[in-house]
């Protein structure tokens, strides 16, 4: 697959990438190569890495839990702290091998070390491969508020192996798929459509849907990449998906990301209906082909409140209000919108009815 340049970056495929990183590891004359796992990739991805990895520059590995709990300052101080414990300087790198916990987390952790040292994102799941590793956005948590501290500070290459995915759940799988969906909503019907009959999908043919996935949220974010217009686009289902993932992350049903935006772009497309701006028939497709895939979460008058609560904290806001992109088509998106409390109450007694 040819690469795709991005915003001072390139993105790199399967083995390409390792010759890619090869190259990087001559020209740049690194002093040190951290790693930065979790449990999960420590056992299944970092022995290919590894393998891959024809250097004489002293490699060293960070492990962390898996999971969103672990994206938060703290483990961010704790990192740091093995960094300069073990000699981390300024022509260090560091690569993040994990999902969108760990590309998250290991480019904010990499951006504020030193003032900033390299780094190279490798995600492993299919979220991080199609969504957050892709654009230059790295931060941590606020407590349960997704995302509220961070920084925009793009990596040194992304290396996307697909061969990782062999080995991750079909949960994890299925959340990725949510940002996929995403992309042929706001900005390629005839993508979204390639996923209308998941039974007759050819999943061998996985890499091209993943590499149109990346295409397109790499086009939007070269047009915007600090998000001061077109990339409020990617914010589709997010506004309320984010404050859905928030309040239900320390309860006993906690949400992957995925599935709670899937939620969400059920609930904005609705919105989106009711302020006529999407057909009926469009919304039901939506609707429809979302509850196929990811199934119905319940949701009692006090979730609800809470969600709602929650809307104030998004980062998208501005002045005060409450935003969101919704879409006016199947491939169209609209930006900075509001939604009354009274519209997003009924958009989930739609949703659960």
């Amino acid at each position: 697959m040819q690469s795709i340049q991005a915003n001072g970056y390139s993105i790199h495929f399967n083995e390409s990438g390792y010759e890619a990183i090869h190259q990087i590891l001559i020209d740049t004359n690194y002093s040190s190569i951290f790693i930065l796992v979790d449990e999960n990739t420590n056992e299944f991805c970092l022995p290919k890495l590894l393998s891959q990895l024809a250097t004489e520059i002293r490699i060293e590995i960070i492990e962390i839990e898996a999971g969103e709990g672990m994206k938060n300052i703290s483990t961010c101080s704790e990192v740091w702290s093995i960094l300069s414990d073990l000699g981390a300087d300024r022509k260090s790198v560091l690569i993040n091998l994990g999902g969108g916990v760990i590309t998250d987390l290991g480019g904010f952790i990499a951006s504020t070390f030193k003032r900033g040292i390299d780094f190279i994102n490798m995600p492993t799941t299919l979220l991080g491969m199609v969504d957050a590793a892709i654009g230059g956005k790295n931060g941590v948590d606020l407590g349960t508020l997704k995302n509220q501290i961070g920084v925009i500070s793009v990596p040194k290459i992304v290396i996307i192996d697909t061969n990782f995915l062999e080995s991750l759940p079909q949960i994890q799988m299925r959340s990725g798929l949510a940002e996929m969906l995403k992309h042929g909503l706001i900005y390629d019907k005839n993508y979204w459509d390639n996923f209308l009959n998941l039974n007759t999908l050819n999943f061998d043919d996985l890499d091209n849907l993943i590499y149109r996935s990346v295409e397109i949220k790499n086009e939007i974010v070269l047009q915007d990449p600090t998000e001061n217009g077109i990339r409020k686009a990617l914010n589709f289902g997010h506004t309320l998906g984010h404050a859905i993932e928030s309040h239900l992350l320390e309860t006993p049903t906690p949400l992957l990301h995925g599935e709670a935006i899937a939620i969400g772009m059920i609930l904005e497309s609705y919105i989106s209906k009711e302020q006529n701006r999407l057909s009926e028939v469009e919304f039901k497709e939506i609707k429809n082909t979302l509850l196929a895939i990811f199934g119905k979460h319940s949701f009692s008058d006090n979730d609800v409140q809470s969600v709602i609560r929650l809307l104030i904290h998004d980062k998208k806001n501005e002045y005060g209000k409450v935003q969101f992109a919704l879409i006016k088509n199947i491939g169209t998106v609209i930006l900075n919108q509001e939604a009354s409390n009274d519209l997003i109450i009924n958009s989930f007694n739609d949703y659960i009815s």
